[in-house]
């Protein structure tokens, strides 16, 4: 607002015709107006009045507080360099990447739940037997919670535990057999478990149960099939390897040299370049391990079982992605530092497990 537009009344600060009898040889502040001209004001910000003439303060004339416009005093309009804004140390600098999680505890805890397998795998099998049932157990409960929060969906979860465990403890003591037939009956049990409660929503309810005991328990099984041959503990040594290594060769090619998005709708931090990275990483590891851990293995059905995995690992991650965005989640638990629960774990050996089974009975057989 300027003094020609606008009119300005008596008592908002100016020394027209009222206040000349404060001081007549003190020098104006502001211009005089006339005492008949009509004020004509719009409401402004009030602000302290701090900022005043200091030629007034000086010769004592009075200063008034309240409403302080702009043709009061003159603004600095003058340019003035920006003070520098210091960086914050939280913040990643421009242009450089972020691995999206907290590496050190992510290690930490790799580190730690590898010392657990080996030693359990390679101690004493029924040992290891057990971490799976206790990961298969947590597995499910993260799966029916989230589905229980996000979706109001009431998968039963205890006949699904019961049914898991017994699955992958048939599934070593009697074969796909036995496995087929705790897989029946966990079904049979989660419809009847249902039964007990009210029938709205139970077909939604008993169809979430059903997906859960096969996404989870019985992928898992493959794993206790391998586990019963001969040279278990050297099987599901590989297919951890295996997996492990496509997993983090995805992520160190796609993290360095990844710009292609592979599937941008269900997973926007997966590259074809990451791909490409797991893919010979894999191969490469597989190679290795079938000639030197298994037993009538060759180099060349590594490199086809590497990249099996790599392939099924990958569709295994999308896969789970493609849940966690139906829910609304980022990671379906928080159980383990830096990677997210368990089942965050679980998504590639999951669908891996049942590859490297069948090719590991196709190229060396099931002994």
């Amino acid at each position: 607002m300027n003094e020609t537009s606008w009119g300005t009344p008596p008592s908002a600060g100016y020394r027209g015709s009222t206040d000349r009898g404060l001081s007549s040889a003190a020098p104006s502040a502001g211009p005089v107006h006339e005492a008949g001209v009509a004020a004509q004001t719009r409401p402004m910000p009030i602000v302290p009045s701090s900022g005043g003439d200091q030629d007034d303060r000086d010769q004592g004339a009075a200063h008034l507080r309240g409403p302080l416009f702009r043709d009061e005093q003159e603004p600095d309009i003058r340019p003035q360099d920006p003070a520098p804004v210091p960086a914050s140390p939280e913040s990643p600098k421009a242009g450089k990447k972020s691995a999206g999680r907290d590496l050190r505890a992510a290690i930490g805890v790799g580190v730690g739940l590898g010392a657990v397998i080996l030693a359990s795998l390679f101690i004493y099998k029924p040992v290891f037997l057990g971490v799976i049932v206790i990961a298969v157990v947590v597995g499910l409960w993260e799966l029916t919670s989230r589905l229980a929060e996000r979706k109001s969906i009431r998968a039963p979860l205890v006949p699904l535990a019961v049914g898991g465990a017994a699955m992958v403890i048939a599934g070593y003591a009697s074969g796909a057999e036995g496995a087929w037939v705790a897989v029946a009956f966990t079904a049979l049990a989660v419809l009847v478990w249902r039964m007990t409660e009210s029938p709205d929503d139970y077909l939604k309810d008993v169809t979430a149960g059903i997906f859960a005991a096969f996404y989870v328990p019985f992928l898992a099984t493959f794993v206790a099939l391998m586990l019963a041959a001969g040279d278990g503990a050297w099987r599901v040594l590989t297919f951890l390897i295996l997996t492990v290594v496509s997993d983090t060769g995805a992520y160190a090619v796609g993290w360095k040299f990844g710009k292609r998005k592979l599937a941008p709708r269900i997973s926007p931090g997966k590259t074809r370049e990451g791909l490409v990275g797991a893919m010979a990483f894999a191969m490469v590891a597989g190679a290795l391990c079938m000639q030197f851990l298994i037993d009538g293995g060759a180099w060349w059905e590594g490199l086809l079982l590497g990249l099996a995995v790599a392939v099924s690992a990958t569709l295994g991650d999308l896969g789970e992605s493609m849940i966690k965005r139906d829910l609304g989640i980022k990671d379906m638990g928080a159980l383990l530092p830096g990677h997210g629960g368990i089942m965050d774990r679980l998504d590639s050996l999951l669908p891996t497990a049942p590859v490297v089974w069948l090719l590991l009975v196709v190229f060396v057989g099931s002994a």
